[in-house]
């Protein structure tokens, strides 16, 4: 802790300063009245002096000291001009860095009986239902794997990727990193899951472990045909999930996660096509220790195409996600876990947009129930005033004009819906800015026949990507890096890594402004395995995130990049009462 945050002990002393210099001048046993000539002890002045002497010397300091408070009394009740004093910055404390956690959402369920309550009933999914985790968790720069494992929610372990490590073998005590040392990662892929599970990763040297997993959720039959993917996320107070729908034929599960020890009391604000939402039993929900809580959505609020919901907690920090479904008759219409966009601000970037084909897009949606099977933007501002929004849609040969406008004024406190059909076929990133705080997330879909199952998937608003993230990729399908600059240029590094636990030969993709790049992730190297990335960027802002597809079916899921590992803090110490 830097010694310059506090007052120095100089010549100039403070009234209090005064009455403690004397003190300690009196109690010094080497010091002279004025602090020059031969020392003297104390105790032989003291004895050697007549009794007279003595009471006069006492005498003498009862005045003098009466005198000094009331310089002190003086000096606190005189107003202190502007230059009398100088402002002490808060001392800051270094605060350890913590474990990495990533909560994994469970796989899919039907409800069972009416969309009310907050305790819901579920009935198994399909037979073809598959529902697994893939993680990742690299290796320190001395080729040390931190401590990690996957388990459930109440703490039994389902995969052990490494052991502890000792204190007396922490990474600051290992040799020096041998040259031909190949950098390693602890790898979970493709693991089944039937339930809530938790990627969990100790800290090394002060750092947090970088690590991060992904869940996916794919099905061939039933209502909840269609394929669903989430980032396994690091609990937190605060969320704002974009997206839901509890109109006719859609359901929307919110499910919370208490991974901590404390109890979680968790409050719901819900913002609708019309306005804020006020919600009796929205507020004070109880999610235990070791717990997932499920909470109708449309119980809240009911009949609403569009529906953004904000959780907050007070105690442990919770994951949350939605989980929604379409059925059109008796047609599936997806499934689509709904993960937290990024905290409202003036501008927000969305990557990962794939549109289709705009005629048959245009075709489809015309028809009746099909409002929600395109491809559109959602804008929800919180506060108490309109916000005039600009959109820019960036494809891979530049920006592309929005058929409906760039320009839209979101009403206050609601959800403000922005059709992206139109637009040429391909990958796209959206970028949105505002004078007012608004978060976002685009809808992609999946399917141009109203006869046929379709797919959706919604990605979020995301932070820009930075100097180190760990993407984890499911182990199945279509797979693709999805990267976006809207501004200036920027340069993607990514790393592939193995099922055999390699870091791989790094490549890189040069990214100019206002365009999205989209790399096709192969299914293997050197007959291993891929199951995901490091990721870096350097240069202008830029933003990513992973899209997934299906042969020969309308699944699609998106996933966002996790944010990277977070390094040793220093917070400012206020001292008072």
């Amino acid at each position: 802790m830097p010694r310059d945050d506090f007052p120095t002990n100089d010549s100039t002393a403070t009234p209090d300063g005064d009455g403690s210099s004397d003190a300690t001048v009196a109690a010094d046993s080497t010091a002279t009245p004025d602090g020059a000539g031969p020392a003297v002890p104390a105790r032989s002045r003291w004895t050697s002096r007549p009794l007279a002497g003595r009471l006069a010397g006492v005498l003498s300091a009862v005045v003098l000291v009466a005198a000094g408070g009331g310089l002190v009394a003086a000096t606190a009740l005189t107003p202190q001009g502007p230059g009398s004093s100088r402002p002490i910055a808060a001392p800051l404390a270094a605060v350890p860095a913590g474990s990495s956690v990533g909560v994994c959402p469970g796989p899919a369920r039907l409800l069972e009986g009416a969309p009310v309550g907050t305790d819901p009933q579920f009935s198994p999914e399909s037979a073809t239902a598959r529902s697994d985790v893939n993680a990742l968790v690299l290796g320190s720069s001395s080729g040390v794997l931190p401590g990690s494992r996957l388990a459930s929610l109440t703490g039994s372990t389902l995969v052990e990727i490494a052991k502890a490590t000792p204190a007396s073998e922490s990474p600051a005590a290992a040799p020096p990193k041998p040259a031909n040392l190949v950098p390693t990662a602890g790898v979970v892929s493709q693991q089944g899951v039937d339930a809530v599970t938790v990627l969990s990763a100790d800290a090394l040297a002060d750092r947090q472990a970088s690590a991060a997993a992904a869940m996916r959720y794919s099905a061939e039959d039933g209502d909840l045909r269609g394929s669903a993917a989430a980032a396994c996320q690091q609990p937190a107070n605060d969320h704002w999930l974009v997206g839901a729908n509890t109109a006719l034929g859609r359901t929307a599960v919110l499910n919370l996660s208490n991974t901590s020890t404390s109890p979680a009391t968790v409050s719901l604000e819900l913002f609708g096509a019309k306005g804020p939402i006020q919600a009796p039993g929205s507020r004070g929900l109880l999610v235990a220790p070791g717990t997932t809580r499920s909470v109708i959505l449309a119980g809240l609020a009911p009949g609403q195409e569009r529906l953004s919901v904000r959780v907050r907690s007070a105690g442990g920090p919770v994951a949350a996600v939605i989980q929604q479904s379409v059925l059109r008759g008796l047609t599936p219409g997806g499934v689509e876990f709904i993960a937290p966009a990024t905290a409202p601000a003036l501008r927000q970037v969305i990557s990962g947009v794939d549109i289709q084909d705009p005629a048959g897009l245009a075709d489809l949606a015309g028809k009746s129930g099909f409002a929600d099977a395109g491809p559109a933007l959602q804008i929800t501002v919180p506060g108490s005033a309109d916000a005039v929004v600009a959109i820019k849609l960036f494809g891979r040969d530049g920006q592309k004009a929005l058929p409906g406008g760039e320009v839209v004024t979101a009403k206050a406190g609601s959800v403000t819906e922005v059709p992206l059909a139109g637009a040429p076929a391909g990958p796209y990133t959206v970028a949105v800015s505002s004078d007012v705080s608004f978060t976002a997330a685009a809808r992609v879909t999946r399917g141009l026949k109203a006869e046929d199952a379709a797919d959706f998937a919604w990605s979020a608003a995301s932070a820009r990507l930075g100097s180190q993230h760990v993407v984890p990729v499911p182990g199945a399908g279509q797979r693709y890096l999805i990267f976006g600059a809207p501004e200036g240029r920027a340069t993607i590094s990514y790393t592939p890594i193995t099922a055999d636990g390699k870091v791989r030969a790094a490549a890189a993709a040069d990214i100019a402004g206002g365009t999205t790049a989209s790399i096709q992730v192969p299914g293997d190297i050197e007959g291993s395995p891929l199951v995901g990335y490091l990721v870096s960027a350097a240069g202008d802002p830029a933003y990513g995130a992973v899209l997934l597809q299906q042969d020969g079916r309308q699944d699609v899921s998106t996933l966002a990049v996790a944010p990277g590992a977070a390094g040793q803090e220093q917070v400012p110490v206020t001292l008072g009462y």
